[in-house]
């Protein structure tokens, strides 16, 4: 339908184009991101911004700019500590007490907008919502990806070619597919 080099840089197919110049992080989100990792260990503002980008196989990569002011707010109001560093120049962070118990707030907020599907995450981003480790999440993301690839193209060639047929087509297989996904969820809820 269109040549990815004359949609986008020739590096992105045109969804992640899209998704990179036009995706807003929530409110909110990069701190508890910043506190999950925290968690984990100790980390510096390049270690956590290098590890989101990871865990979300590239899609995010938070700019020092947002970083840092964060952290050093996280500081100011007691949430994290800097802790000693061998490296000069190095400053890691740990939670304190009191950055545990906001972590464990967030963590509860987080759950009651997914519970109430009141909140939409990217699946794209499986191994920081979905609390899937990053090594299994991108095989989902990799899924998540040629679908969403996919959805995009069918959108644009339905525009272009509709017929009553080819919707019945689509919506069999999305409602096949979406029941099958709901019946999972509910096997693996018990």
């Amino acid at each position: 339908m269109f040549n990815d080099e004359e949609f986008s840089p020739s590096h992105l197919s045109p969804f992640r184009y899209w998704l990179r110049h036009v995706a807003a992080v929530p409110k909110g989100f990069l701190r508890f991101q910043v506190l999950e990792l925290l968690s984990e260990n100790p980390m510096s503002g390049s270690e956590i911004i290098s590890e989101i980008e990871r865990r979300t196989g590239g899609w995010w990569k938070p700019s020092p700019g947002s970083v840092y002011p964060l952290l050093a707010w996280l500081q100011d109001n007691g949430y994290v500590r800097e802790v000693p560093s061998e490296e000069a120049g190095v400053r890691r962070y740990t939670l304190t007490d009191k950055g545990k118990q906001l972590l464990e707030e967030q963590r509860k907020v987080r759950c009651h907008f997914r519970m109430g599907r009141k909140f939409f995450t990217l699946p794209l981003m499986g191994g920081l919502w979905l609390r899937i480790p990053p090594e299994k999440a991108e095989e989902i993301r990799e899924s998540f990806r040629r679908l969403f690839k996919a959805l995009f193209s069918l959108g644009l060639t339905l525009e272009e070619r509709f017929s009553e047929q080819a919707l019945k087509e689509v919506l069999a297989v999305l409602n096949e597919t979406t029941q099958r996904l709901e019946e999972i969820d509910k096997k693996l809820k018990g």
